[in-house]
């Protein structure tokens, strides 16, 4: 007796479980039976125990039948929340509070379940902690015999996007030493900054930024880039994002003494040169993120400064750099870096031209 008290419990079971799942019948005859995650109005994603999650092509359903609520997004703006059905090409949401609400499969614009709905909801006002995604890059090099040579890079990024917005932060380092030179230290390059994006309309948003250099190289001892504008997404994909910037910024640079020069004077007398430089210039840019397969992503960007008190002075960067994923947080990454100055001290070059590759570390938060 017990035991078919007991295989009566696990069939009841068994068979509340199955009718409490939702169930998506195909045109071809077909029977998917799981729970109803999300939908944009061309595919649904349906999780399923054995599958995982599943997406089907929403012209390929015939019937939908789901016990849960779902929250259904209309072409003319509103939304209904309730168990879901659909009957002569036509979707029906059980609201508890307008009753049955019925529109055309292909007035359906979006399809969320409440775990769906609760992070969207929370995207929409994340918190300043929340967010980030990003990364640290580690570049380290040896050399040993007619030179002593180490070579140490550090690069670290950070973004958080929300639907409205964009907060953007990065800094990086190269250290380049050889003990048999003097001085000991060849190269010593500094930079770091941050930007905020707010967009006005889907395509155009309006952006603030402050970026800062030392160049030991130029003598740079500092630049202080203070820049704001406009900006332009040619591009907005998942795969890829293509920006145009433009607008207006204010440069504070100081370079230190650099090398001795001789004035024509009698008798000759060696002076050390130095300057502080400050001007107003256009902010020209482009910028590209482009997924290159499952695992590469690639990044571009070419920022061009005129000066507006000095016609012909300008500035110049340009960066191309690509980054592999090895695993879940580990990859590897290259990049390529040109920093050009139409008028650097003398002694100086105007190029200063930046190879790196090494390891890169990502983060989400």
């Amino acid at each position: 007796m017990r035991k078919l008290e007991l295989l009566t419990l696990m069939l009841f079971l068994g068979l509340s479980s199955f009718s409490s799942a939702d169930q998506i019948t195909l045109k071809n005859g077909d029977r998917v039976t799981g729970t109803a995650v999300k939908s944009d109005g061309k595919t649904l994603v349906l999780h399923t125990d054995a599958l995982g999650d599943v997406t089907i092509q929403f012209a390929a359903i015939e019937q939908i039948t789901t016990e849960q609520q779902l929250h259904v997004s209309l072409k003319d703006g509103k939304t209904a929340v309730g168990p879901v059905t659909t009957a002569d090409g036509k979707i029906e949401i059980a609201t508890k509070t307008s009753g049955t609400v019925e529109a055309a499969k292909e007035e359906v614009t979006l399809i969320r379940n409440d775990a769906e709905q609760a992070a969207y909801e929370k995207s929409l006002h994340p918190g300043l902690m929340q967010g980030w995604t990003g990364g640290a890059n580690v570049g380290f090099s040896v050399a040993r015999g007619n030179s002593e040579t180490e070579n140490l890079a550090l690069a670290f990024n950070a973004a958080r996007p929300t639907l409205k917005d964009k907060i953007s932060v990065y800094a990086s380092s190269i250290d380049t030493k050889n003990d048999l030179a003097t001085p000991t230290t060849v190269a010593n390059l500094e930079q770091g900054g941050f930007r905020y994006d707010r967009n006005v309309v889907p395509r155009l948003f309006v952006f603030g930024a402050a970026d800062f250099m030392s160049n030991a190289l130029q003598f740079l001892d500092l630049r202080g880039v203070y820049s704001g504008g406009f900006g332009f997404h040619a591009i907005k994909s998942d795969a890829t994002t293509l920006n145009f910037l433009g607008g207006l910024n204010y440069t504070h640079e100081t370079y230190s003494n650099g090398t001795e020069v001789t004035p024509v004077t009698t008798p000759p007398v060696f002076v050390s040169y130095g300057r502080t430089n400050r001007f107003a210039a256009l902010t020209l840019g482009e910028e590209l993120s482009q997924k290159l397969g499952k695992s590469t992503v690639l990044t571009q960007n070419l920022y061009f400064y005129p000066n507006l008190q000095q016609t012909g002075e300008y500035r110049g960067t340009f960066n191309l750099g690509t980054v592999t994923k090895i695993s879940k947080w580990l990859g590897w990454q290259n990049q390529f870096g040109d920093i050009y100055v139409s008028n650097p001290p003398i002694g100086a070059k105007q190029n200063d031209v930046i190879l790196t590759t090494g390891l890169n570390v990502s983060f989400t938060h």
